[in-house]
């Protein structure tokens, strides 16, 4: 399983309320290379670079408390990710974590925001950051890896924005949020799926030890993807529990798979 530092870890239980508040975009370009303005918020990102050209790879996290430093997590799995597949790689902190603004948003984890993930305004700002982030790396070729909410809404997205990512690999992550919840303007990939791209590659990734994206919610998707004719893979993390799913062994080794296909 991926492994790492103590350091790493010492820094993500930190909530140490790095983000601000409003950013302008044009505070946010004096903020330095690791920082991008789409979708009216000020995105801090890490990248670890690949030697492939026109490809990339996007890591976005789940829901975290409010302030969380996820980048001190997420940046050692993307430098992994590089090195396992040489493409440029980038870890994002979504709004309200590590140095990201709070412009429109808040946090995934703010208190009286409701679920974010399930949100066709979120879920469109999340693709105005990967269409900014594919024409920052010039990329034409996107892999989205997305863990629990990072996973519910890059796939809601690929079916609001068919061409924006080549490869989708989600783990850990609700495919009908119907099922789970009820209210007014929910959306989930279900509701979207008859305009996603067949042309796209998908990994779902469950844990068996999962007790909060239980592996049937995965498995069920999966019969569904497949039955209507989509190019779908499971993939099983044998005894991983939803934290840290999509940096297991079976969720890299699925992602290296997937990318060396193209």
């Amino acid at each position: 399983m991926y492994k790492k530092s103590l350091l790493t870890t010492a820094l993500l239980f930190s909530s140490s309320l790095l983000f601000a508040a409003n950013v302008s975009k044009e505070d946010c370009s004096k903020k330095g290379d690791n920082y991008i303005f789409a979708g009216n918020e000020c995105i801090q990102y890490h990248k670890s670079k690949g030697d492939t050209e026109d490809a990339l790879n996007i890591i976005v996290h789940g829901t975290w408390k409010e302030g969380t430093n996820t980048l001190a997590r997420y940046a050692p799995f993307a430098e992994n990710l590089s090195l396992q597949t040489d493409i440029t790689t980038v870890a994002v902190a979504l709004p309200g974590y590590s140095g990201s603004s709070t412009n429109n948003f808040q946090a995934l984890a703010h208190e009286g925001a409701g679920n974010l993930s399930v949100k066709r305004e979120y879920i469109e700002f999340l693709a105005s950051l990967v269409e900014a982030l594919k024409e920052k790396f010039n990329a034409s070729k996107v892999t989205y890896i997305g863990h629990s909410a990072g996973c519910t809404m890059g796939a809601t997205m690929t079916g609001l924005n068919k061409h924006l990512v080549n490869n989708l690999v989600c783990a850990g992550g609700v495919y009908n949020i119907h099922e789970k919840e009820h209210g007014k303007n929910l959306i989930s990939m279900t509701d979207v799926l008859h305009n996603v791209n067949k042309d796209m590659k998908m990994v779902l990734v469950y844990g068996t030890a999962d007790d909060i994206s239980k592996p049937q919610i995965t498995i069920d998707f999966y019969n569904l993807a497949k039955e209507k004719g989509f190019n779908v893979k499971l993939v099983e993390a044998k005894d991983a529990p939803h934290l840290d799913l999509d940096m297991t062994d079976a969720s890299v080794n699925a992602i290296v798979e997937v990318v060396e296909e193209e």
